[in-house]
């Protein structure tokens, strides 16, 4: 029985019905399934086999994010169940797209994959500059940081980053 609503959960994900996954993930709660099983054997799994059609060609960027969303969706309902149980992130991370870049689809799309994946993911914003990036970095205490940067001309702003954390101490390189 379990099983059965663990892969319904998952083809909800992978069919980006996201008010479908609410449905079954509260079902699964009210079932008393514990949430770190919810998480992994369908909420995941479903998002697995995402990752695995985007790698096929068999899924585009605009599908992915639709699923990446539904999973969102079931994983703000566990999250309290989660923390109450135990469960630790995997780590924090810091997601940010570089001054002079707008683009945020494909970093927001790699912060809920990530969140999925137990961590705690911070996206704080667009065209940041390395004042400000690294003033966040400072007070969040991340594990990672992950830039953004779609066009070629605001990429060396990643090295701008780089070079002010490695000045102030936060990154050994």
């Amino acid at each position: 029985m379990k099983e059965k609503l663990f892969e319904s959960i998952a083809e909800a994900v992978i069919d980006g019905a996201t008010s479908e996954v609410v449905s079954l993930v509260n079902q699964a709660v009210s079932e008393h399934i514990p949430a770190v099983e919810i998480l992994n054997d369908a909420l995941i799994c479903g998002m697995n086999e995402v990752g695995a059609l985007f790698k096929d060609g068999e899924m585009f960027v605009p599908e992915v994010l639709v699923s990446s969303k539904a999973l969102q969706a079931g994983i703000d309902i566990i999250r309290p169940a989660l923390a109450d149980a135990g469960v630790k992130s995997a780590g924090r991370i810091v997601t940010v797209t570089v001054e002079g870049d707008l683009h945020d689809i494909g970093v927001k799309l790699v912060g809920m994959m990530l969140e999925g994946a137990g961590f705690e993911v911070i996206n704080i914003g667009v065209d940041k500059k390395a004042e400000d990036i690294v003033a966040k970095i400072k007070e969040l205490k991340p594990n990672i940081l992950g830039m953004s940067a779609m066009l070629t001309t605001t990429m060396s702003n990643m090295k701008e980053v780089i070079e002010m954390l490695k000045r102030k101490g936060y990154l050994m390189i």
